[in-house]
C-alpha cells in the first residue's frame, strides 16, 4: 500500500509536464515564421505550465490535499494542453484552416497580452448586465411563479401569459426593446430579465403546486396560516425546481447578454467580438471566446456552489 500511492500520483501527475513539454517542442518546430512576440509569450506559455507541473509532481507526495487535486485535475489541464498543441499543429503547422479566420493558439494568446484592458473592461460591464438582468428576472420570477402556483386566480390569468409569452426567445424582442427602452443598456438588463423570467417562473409555479398535500395537512393541523404554508412550506419543498429554473435562466441569460451587446450597447464581450469581427481580428474574437467561456463557466460554478449549500439536505437522495 505504501508503494502503490507514489505510483499513482506519478502516473496522474506527469502528464501534464509531458504535455507541455510535447506542445512547447511542436511549437518551436511549426512557428518559425511567426512573429517573435508571439512565439516568446507562448513558449513562456508553456513552460509555465511545465514547471507548475513539474513543481506539482515534486511536492505532491507530501501534501495530500495537493495530491488529490492534481491527481483530479492534472489529466484535465494535460488534456487541455494537447488539444492546444493539435490546434497549432493543423492552423499554424499544416494550415488546414484559412486564415485569418482560424489563428493557431499563439496569435490568440498576443491578442489577449495585447487587448487586455480593453478585455477587462468589457468583462466588467458584461458581469454587471449580466447579473442586473439575472437578479431583476429572478425576483419578478419567484413572486410570480410562488403567486401561480399558490393562487387559484393568478394560475387562471397567469398560465395564458406563460404560454403566450413565454416560448418567445427574448432576443426577439431586441426592435421592440431598443424603440421603447430610453437607452441600450436598460434595454439589454430587460430583455436578459426577461430570458430568465420565463424558465424559472414556470419551474418555481410547478414546485409550489406539486407540494405534497401531506406536508401542507400536516401544517395545518399545528395551527399554521398561509403565510406560514408558503414561505416555510411550500417554497423549501420547491427548492429543486427552483434551482433547475435558476440554471436554465442563467444559460439563457448568456445567449441573450451576447446578442443584446451587439445592437446597441457599446462595451462588453458580445460588443467585443462583433468588433474585432468587423476588423478581421480573428485572434481577438478567440480571445473573447475564451474569456467567455472561463466567465460564464465561473457563474455556474458558484451557482453550483450555493445550490449545494442550500439543498445540502439532499446529499445522497438526489443525484444531480
Amino acid at each position: 500500500m505504501a508503494h502503490s500511492l507514489p505510483k499513482l500520483a506519478f502516473g496522474t501527475l506527469v502528464v501534464l509536464p509531458a504535455a507541455a513539454l510535447g506542445a512547447l517542442i511542436l511549437h518551436l518546430t511549426v512557428s518559425g515564421n511567426r512573429p517573435s512576440s508571439e512565439i516568446q509569450a507562448y513558449t513562456y506559455f508553456l513552460c509555465a505550465f511545465m514547471v507548475v507541473g513539474l513543481a506539482a509532481a515534486a511536492v505532491q507526495i507530501p501534501w495530500k490535499s495537493l495530491r488529490k487535486s492534481m491527481e483530479h485535475m492534472g489529466p484535465i489541464l494535460a488534456a487541455a494542453i494537447v488539444f492546444l498543441a493539435l490546434w497549432e499543429l493543423i492552423t499554424t503547422g499544416l494550415h488546414w484552416l484559412p486564415l485569418p479566420y482560424f489563428p493557431g493558439p499563439p496569435t490568440v494568446l498576443q491578442s489577449l497580452i495585447h487587448d487586455w484592458r480593453l478585455l477587462f473592461d468589457s468583462t466588467w460591464h458584461s458581469l454587471i448586465l449580466l447579473l442586473g438582468g439575472y437578479t431583476v428576472g429572478v425576483a419578478v420570477a419567484l413572486v410570480t411563479g410562488v403567486c401561480i402556483g399558490w393562487f387559484a386566480p393568478a394560475r387562471y390569468w397567469g398560465m395564458p401569459l406563460l404560454k403566450v409569452v413565454g416560448p418567445i426567445p427574448a432576443t426577439a424582442w431586441i426592435p421592440l426593446a431598443m424603440v421603447v427602452s430610453p437607452s441600450a443598456v436598460l434595454s439589454a438588463v430587460g430583455l436578459i430579465a426577461l430570458a430568465v423570467w420565463f424558465p424559472v417562473t414556470m419551474l418555481t409555479a410547478s414546485g409550489i403546486a406539486n407540494t405534497r398535500a401531506s406536508y401542507i395537512d400536516v401544517a395545518r393541523t399545528l395551527g399554521a396560516g398561509q403565510s406560514y404554508l408558503i414561505f416555510r412550506v411550500a417554497i423549501p419543498a420547491a427548492m429543486p425546481s427552483i434551482f433547475v429554473g435558476l440554471f436554465i435562466g442563467l444559460g439563457a441569460s448568456f445567449l441573450t447578454l451576447v446578442v443584446a451587446e451587439t445592437v446597441g450597447v457599446k462595451s462588453g464581450l458580445g460588443w467585443y467580438v462583433s468588433w474585432a469581427q468587423g476588423w478581421a481580428e480573428y485572434g481577438k474574437v478567440y480571445a473573447a471566446l475564451f474569456i467567455m467561456a472561463a466567465f460564464f463557466s465561473t457563474i455556474m460554478t458558484m451557482l453550483f456552489k450555493l445550490r449545494d449549500r442550500v439543498l445540502g439536505w439532499q446529499k445522497g437522495m438526489i443525484r444531480w
